[in-house]
Formats: C-alpha cells, sequence, structure tokens
C-alpha cells in the first residue's frame, strides 16, 4: 500500500489502517475506554455474558409463532423443521433474560445505596439479548453501565440502555477481553454460544493460572452447562485438578448469584 507523504502521519489514513500501524491501533482500542471509564469514576465491575439470541418472552413467543408459520407453507422442510424446534428452545430459555435483568438490578441498587454508584458498575458485550437484559437491569435502578460492542460481519448495534459516553466500539477482541476482566469484581455466565463459551473460559483461565486474582464466576442454569460442558471429564484426563471446579459456582436465580457475591465478599446489605 501506498502512503501519502505528504501528509502528517496522524492525518494519513491508509498509514494508520496500514499492518505496521496495527500495535498503535491496538494501544488506541485500548486506550480510549480507559480514559472515559476513568472520568465516569468506575472503580469496578461485575461482567455479564450471555447470547444476544436470548429475547424477552414476548419477542420469543412471536418468533415461535413466525417460525411455525412458515412451516406450515413447508412442513418437509429440515431447515424450517430446525428453526421450529430452536424458537422453542430459545422461548424456554427466555427466562434468563429477565434473570439477567434482575441480577443486574440487585448489583446496581446496592452500589447505589452501599457506595457512591461507582462499583460492580454492570458491563456487557453491549448487544441485544442478556447484554441488553443486563444494561437494561442497571437503567431501571437509576445506576450507569457499559457496554463494550464489537464489529461483526452480521453489525451489532449497541443496544439503547447503555448509560451515554459508555458505549465503546471495538476491533479487537483481545482488547475488548481486557477490558472486561480489568476492573472484574464477578462474572455472570448466561446460556451462550461461541462467543460465551470463550470469554467465560478466558476468565475461568485467568483465575486458573493465577494472572488475576479469585473472582466469583457465576454459572445461571445448572442444567445447560452440564448439558453442555463435561466437566468430570477434564478431571477424569488429567487435564485440570478436581479443585478447579470450585472456580465457578452454579445458580438459577438472580438473588443466588447475588449471594454468592455477597459471601465472597462479606458484604452486608
Amino acid at each position: 500500500m501506498a502512503f501519502h507523504s505528504k501528509l502528517k502521519a496522524f492525518h494519513d489514513r491508509d498509514f494508520l489502517d496500514s499492518d505496521v500501524c496495527r500495535g498503535i491501533r491496538l494501544e488506541l482500542e485500548f486506550l480510549k475506554p480507559e480514559v472515559q471509564m476513568q472520568k465516569k469514576r468506575i472503580v469496578s465491575t461485575v461482567v455479564i455474558f450471555g447470547s444476544a439470541r436470548l429475547r424477552p418472552l414476548e419477542i420469543a413467543s412471536q418468533q415461535l409463532e413466525e417460525a411455525r408459520s412458515a412451516l406450515k407453507s413447508s412442513p418437509d422442510s429440515a431447515a424450517k423443521q430446525l428453526a421450529v424446534r430452536q424458537a422453542e428452545r430459545l422461548l424456554a430459555n427466555s427466562k434468563y433474560y429477565d434473570i439477567a435483568r434482575d441480577f443486574a438490578k440487585k448489583v446496581t441498587i446496592f452500589d447505589k445505596n452501599q457506595n457512591d454508584g461507582h462499583q460492580f458498575v454492570v458491563i456487557t458485550g453491549g448487544g441485544p439479548g442478556i447484554m441488553e437484559a443486563g444494561n437494561r437491569g442497571a437503567a431501571d435502578m437509576g445506576g450507569i453501565s457499559c457496554g463494550l460492542n464489537i464489529t461483526l460481519p452480521q453489525e451489532q448495534e449497541p443496544n439503547r440502555f447503555i448509560s451515554k459516553g459508555l458505549s465503546f466500539a471495538f476491533h479487537y477482541f483481545c482488547i475488548r477481553k481486557m477490558h472486561f476482566i480489568k476492573l472484574a469484581k464477578a462474572v455472570a455466565a448466561f446460556p451462550g454460544g461461541f462467543g460465551t463459551m470463550d470469554e467465560l473460559f478466558e476468565a475461568l483461565t485467568l483465575i486458573q493460572t493465577g494472572i488475576i486474582k479469585p473472582i466469583p464466576v457465576l454459572l445461571f442454569g445448572r442444567e445447560f452447562w452440564e448439558q453442555l460442558i463435561n466437566w468430570q471429564k477434564f478431571i477424569d484426563d488429567g487435564v485440570i485438578s478436581p479443585e478447579d471446579l470450585d472456580l465457578f459456582h452454579y445458580c438459577e436465580t438472580a438473588e443466588e448469584g447475588w449471594q454468592v457475591i455477597k459471601d465472597f465478599y462479606k458484604l452486608r446489605e
């Protein structure tokens, strides 16, 4: 790529977007949210991960109706049969939207009552589904929350419940992950896909290896996680230690999740 030799380096987009400047772009992507969160006086965060596809009950119900209607027109379509089965599961799991929203409410109201509203700040991936539920719960309680959005082939728009000035756009997953964990006092993982698995195992690895201090890791929905992951297989094959399973806690309700955090930090309401 030919650079514009007459332009100053910081005005030359071709130069800044080139491979040679990747390190600079990584640094800038780290610094911008860092500076903004410092301006907002955010001391610590509670991370909420989960699927973008888990919507509120009313939306999930509508999606199922649409899938069933589409199947009626092509009853032998394997793709449409799968779509109905998936829509049924998404409807059953829409309860996690409400649980995530309620969990975010509990985290936020505690900080507003006990501190200054800048500790245990909810931080999500900034998109729809469980991410939206987390930001929405914080907004319900009049608290602030962050959204760390990522540029994807299927564009993901920031949800409307993220606090003004705390919605960030990322290109690099690695820098986004750093901001998820940097101030985290707890990680709450709800049912999700590859992205949720990636972020969850990143957090568990950092704690297991001592790179970060232990923090509560909450897995909402024991049935989902135990059907998805054979944790005992890790132990049986000797690739993790039995005590590594103590790094996370199963939760079924927002209250259970919040209680784990309260017990861990010895918080009093």
